[in-house]
């Protein structure tokens, strides 16, 4: 078991010397379920060749928010990546109530991702978790979502 625990622990120091090269565009989709079930549109402005800015408006129910992430992105193997960052979110709910509530939370986000893009199709498939602790808003506390996300790269 420690053997493996120190293969675990090598492989991830060596990936953060393996960078991914980050696509300069991707808009698309996210649907989430966890503490947030709903769709979001997802837009990612890349940062350089290992960093990017992720922009997502979210809706589902009585709720609507606007995330941002900022992403540092290794590479795995070939065309498969995964990401790693911190952001924040604002949002409301209720607001067809005359109890309009603003929603702010902080966290971050951890993923994996598949870019087509290297192998000729302009799209990149991910699976990601995001965390994030309202510190203002009507659930203080920890919330969460996993989502499925499909882009299209230019």
């Amino acid at each position: 078991m420690k053997k493996i625990i120190m293969l675990l622990l090598a492989l991830f120091a060596i990936s953060f010397y393996a960078h991914s090269q980050v696509n300069p565009h991707a808009l698309g989709a996210r649907l989430s379920g966890g503490s947030f079930v709903g769709a979001e549109l997802s837009y990612q402005q890349g940062l350089g060749n290992t960093n990017r800015f992720e922009l997502d408006l979210g809706v589902g129910g009585d709720r609507f928010y606007l995330a941002g992430i900022y992403h540092w992105n290794w590479n795995v193997v070939g065309a498969f990546n995964w990401y790693l960052g911190p952001g924040a979110s604002l949002g409301a709910y209720s607001f067809d109530n005359p109890a309009d509530f603003i929603n702010i939370g902080v966290g971050g986000q951890i993923g994996l991702e598949y870019d087509f893009s290297r192998k000729g199709a302009p799209f990149l498939l991910s699976l990601d978790y995001r965390p994030m602790w309202s510190v203002i808003g009507d659930n203080s506390g920890l919330s969460w979502g996993a989502a499925l996300g499909i882009r299209y790269v230019w």
